[in-house]
């Protein structure tokens, strides 16, 4: 072969590998937006949302579903607990329709058409509001995922098994980040 052919050969080669690995990277973790009309991203959760308040969940709206979807999963966790990171909500089975979670959504097994609530760290069901020990502000992630699928799991899962019933059906994937301190 000839050097323009050796080249040619190898431009087309390098192509295919930059696109696929680029659907690739789409497929997991394109990105989804999710906002709270509580509070802003990257700023403090009102009272209200925590321990020391009413202790319910925040309002939550996003968007960007990908074609495909079937489930959505909203994670929120506390990195910088002391004992390492503290989940407080695991929510899974949210239908792909859906855009939005209301304030206050009950600690119940199963809620709003069939979504499943799994354990927090406090050892029950549903949303446990931010509640750090006396010091600088935690950052709480809620984080929300499109699926492929929809998780075959029962309601009282931990983030562990759904994290792991979630691993290659990533389709989007978004945050928002709220603070609380006392």
């Amino acid at each position: 072969m000839s050097n323009k052919a050796n080249l040619l050969v190898f431009v087309i080669c390098m192509c295919l590998l930059f696109f696929s690995s680029v659907h690739a990277t789409a497929k997991e973790g394109a990105a989804m937006h999710i906002i709270s009309t509580a509070f802003e991203n990257n700023e403090i959760i009102p009272k209200k949302y925590t321990c020391d308040g009413q202790n319910v969940s925040p309002p939550l709206n996003w968007a960007g579903v990908p074609a495909g979807a079937k489930s959505i999963t909203i994670i929120c966790d506390d990195p910088d607990a002391p004992m390492g990171t503290w989940i407080h909500w695991v929510i899974y089975g949210i239908s792909p329709d859906a855009a939005s979670l209301p304030e206050n959504v009950p600690p119940q097994k199963e809620v709003l058409r069939g979504a499943k609530q799994g354990i927090n760290d406090f050892k029950k069901i549903g949303y446990g509001g931010p509640c750090p020990p006396k010091g600088p502000a935690h950052r709480y992630f809620f984080k929300i995922y499109a699926l492929d699928i929809e998780l075959n799991l029962p309601a009282g899962a931990s983030k562990k098994d759904v994290e792991k019933a979630m691993q290659g059906h990533i389709l989007a994937e978004g945050q928002l980040v709220g603070k609380y301190g006392r």
